[in-house]
């Protein structure tokens, strides 16, 4: 009984902590804009989905749309671009080979290092910004920011098997409020594991509203599957869970969390 009622105090303690600090921050917010910051194209899932459930593809569909299982590697280089890029439109554009170097330049910064200043920045001249420029070179972009694969290798993938709890959850989002009170973003791990109905990656820019007890937050979200619009991640106190907007990819509902990319092995 001791138990459980410390660690219901320490989980109140946690939340009560993260939304002090998001009130302290007032206004402080990343920037992040969903029309200006993300890519023009979208990843394409493996399976293929109808009301949120999968199935395989058609051959002529899955070579069509061979951009595939690269949602981490996107989002990941959503975060790098606001980071550590600077676009000048007025400039004159560079050729393939130097545009293609830049961008590469871009993706070896660490995702969680600090956001670099103007003057340190990788210019990226000729293109307002990451959406028109990825619409300009989309296969280009494709090609330079990072292979899929290894997402599936990422040692921090196992916390799905042992970090299932719903303690665990309300840290995450805890870190999350933390995260974007200081003007950070947040990318996350989604997944219902051991039944893989979402086993995916977006990047959390912007607390949308939050109630007080019982407490619902809701977030907007980019999402690579939807370069249409922000997708909405839910937090309910009450049920001590997070979940996700339904789509033609997801069925909707619970959704287990975990952060990526905020530090080493992460």
């Amino acid at each position: 009984m001791f138990g459980i009622w410390g660690k219901s105090v320490g989980a109140c303690w946690l939340g009560a902590f993260a939304a002090v600090t998001f009130a302290q921050a007032g206004s402080t917010t990343s920037g992040f804009r969903f029309d200006r910051d993300t890519f023009a194209f979208a990843n394409q899932t493996v399976f293929e989905y109808h009301e949120g459930h999968a199935s395989l593809r058609k051959s002529s569909a899955t070579k069509r749309d061979a951009y595939d299982r690269h949602c981490f590697v996107m989002s990941r280089t959503a975060l790098q671009f606001k980071k550590f890029a600077r676009f000048e439109p007025r400039s004159t554009p560079l050729d393939d080979a130097s545009l293609a170097a830049r961008i590469r330049a871009v993706t070896r910064q660490a995702a969680w290092a600090e956001p670099l200043p103007d003057n340190e920045r990788i210019v990226f001249p000729g293109y307002k910004d990451l959406k028109e420029m990825s619409k300009a070179h989309r296969e280009l972009v494709q090609l330079n920011i990072g292979h899929g694969w290894p997402s599936y290798f990422r040692v921090s993938n196992a916390r799905m098997m042992f970090q299932d709890g719903s303690g665990y959850q309300e840290r995450t989002h805890a870190r999350l409020n933390a995260a974007l009170a200081r003007g950070e973003l947040f990318i996350a791990f989604l997944t219902t594991y051991p039944r893989f109905s979402i086993n995916h990656s977006v990047l959390i820019y912007k607390l949308k509203s939050s109630s007080p007890n019982p407490g619902v937050d809701r977030y907007l979200v980019y999402d690579p599957n939807h370069p249409e619009s922000p997708r909405d991640l839910t937090w309910s106190a009450h049920d001590r869970a997070f979940s996700y907007q339904k789509d033609w990819d997801f069925i909707g509902g619970f959704v287990r969390v975990y952060q990526v990319y905020g530090k080493p092995l992460q």
